[in-house]
């Protein structure tokens, strides 16, 4: 095979892999959490974390790699404007992902413990959430700009 169709494919198949289960996991957690019961948050949460270390944490380092190497086989530079807008703001949806997947565990062990105890979720829960779901937003913003900059591959500068 085509070792540049080869890159492309997996170039393409981790970004829907990135976005889709980030978006998917996001919108499971979300859910789970609107119903305020700690049993369904906390296995719903164990099931969230687990997807994001196995695949959103798998397709996202696969992503920069063959990102790199595709540009290169391209013919790229990889001081490329688009390419260097797309390197911060990758490292943005990082930085936001990382305290996210924090967070998630830290709300489900919360929700885990005022399951077992049979208490309502504490106020740390609550704050831990607020901090998740606005975190989500500047990581999800930034992938979308990604994928429209890896789309377009405008000249910036």
């Amino acid at each position: 095979m085509d070792p540049y169709l080869l890159l492309k494919w997996v170039h393409i198949l981790s970004s829907t892999v990135l976005f889709g289960f980030g978006a998917g996991t996001a919108y499971s957690f979300w859910s789970a959490h609107l119903t305020r019961e700690p049993a369904t948050i906390a296995k719903v949460g164990k099931m969230v974390v687990r997807a994001d270390w196995i695949f959103t944490g798998s397709s996202g380092i696969l992503q920069p790699v063959s990102g790199v190497m595709l540009a290169s086989v391209a013919g790229y530079s990889l001081g490329e404007s688009w390419l260097i807008v797309s390197y911060g703001l990758y490292a943005l949806a990082f930085a936001c992902w990382a305290p996210v997947v924090g967070l998630q565990i830290r709300a489900t062990r919360l929700a885990a413990e005022a399951a077992r105890s049979a208490t309502p979720l504490p106020p740390a829960y609550f704050s831990a959430m607020r901090l998740w779901f606005w975190l989500g937003w500047p990581a999800f913003t930034a992938l979308l700009a990604v994928y429209w900059l890896m789309v377009a591959k405008p000249q910036l500068w």
